[in-house]
């Protein structure tokens, strides 16, 4: 097959290619960006002191949102920092949720990396590098490569549980099926760490052993499926592992965690060894 060299369009100056016009293709598709199934919360998202944030992402399955910032060009001080401030106004607004900045450019040059790194890993921040190529006269096609994924922000997860709750609270926001499954799985993991116990918040059910909480795995129960949350760390060996199985997935989260969805019983009959190799991976030595 004739390998073909598609032109580079330089997007920074152009009438048309301009900053509305990838925000528009955005908005049409935020998969585009490889954060995972994203939707699109809001765009031009006025900040209370003045200025737009370019376009809000929301993770439906999880409590993520990602604060998405456009530049053509290169990335420059200036445009880092309003990047890292937004992202600060919108997680002290709405502090329930993950929060993520993402910084979207043409370059994302080297001084870039350098002002990230003063900030030693304590802000989780996506740098990805748009590229315009010219696939016909009037055609062009967006590729966009993630050169920075973030860093977990350093946040013990026990202090974002929103307090502890009860079953009822999340019988009510559930459906009895699922919080069948609930004690379907926690069933699976007492056979691996005797006596742990589920310990209910309000953003999720983790585990606890001996009155002290040990989430190595949580769930999240909905009214359809519950998501189930390992704590481990990312690895190509563990995503082939859960790849291959054929189980339900989701994008792996801002906090360390490989996440699988489960919506029925037969889930778990299906998928009892990958399920019990991802809770002994997960389980503390």
């Amino acid at each position: 097959m004739e390998h073909v060299e598609l032109p580079t369009v330089r997007m920074k100056g152009d009438s048309v290619l301009n900053e509305r016009w990838v925000q528009k293709v955005l908005a049409a598709d935020p998969s585009l960006l490889g954060l995972g199934e994203v939707i699109l919360r809001d765009v031009e998202r006025g900040q209370p002191h003045g200025g737009r944030l370019d376009m809000l992402l929301v993770d439906p399955d999880t409590s993520t949102r990602y604060e998405v910032e456009l530049q053509l060009g290169g990335t420059d001080e200036s445009h880092i920092i309003r990047t890292l401030e937004y992202w600060d106004i919108e997680r002290r607004r709405y502090p329930h949720y993950d929060h993520v900045a993402v910084i979207v450019a043409e370059e994302v040059t080297s001084r870039f990396f350098n002002v990230i790194s003063l900030f030693n890993g304590f802000i989780p921040i996506v740098a990805i590098q748009m590229t315009a190529l010219r696939v016909a006269d009037d055609r062009v096609a967006l590729v966009f490569t993630k050169v920075l994924d973030h860093a977990v922000l350093a946040t013990d997860e026990e202090d974002r549980a929103g307090g502890p709750t009860d079953r009822g609270y999340w019988e009510k926001r559930s459906t009895p099926p699922i919080m069948e499954l609930v004690d379907r799985f926690h069933a699976m993991i007492e056979e691996h760490d005797k006596g742990v116990e589920l310990n209910y918040t309000k953003y999720y059910i983790g585990l606890q052993k001996n009155g002290l909480a040990t989430n190595f795995v949580s769930m999240i129960p909905q009214k359809q499926k519950m998501n189930v949350r390992f704590k481990i760390p990312r690895s190509d060996e563990v995503s082939s592992k859960i790849r291959e199985s054929g189980i339900g997935t989701l994008p792996y989260d801002s906090y360390g965690n490989f996440r699988v969805a489960l919506s029925h019983e037969a889930d778990i009959d299906d998928h009892s060894e990958v399920l019990t190799d991802l809770i002994t991976i997960a389980k503390p030595r």
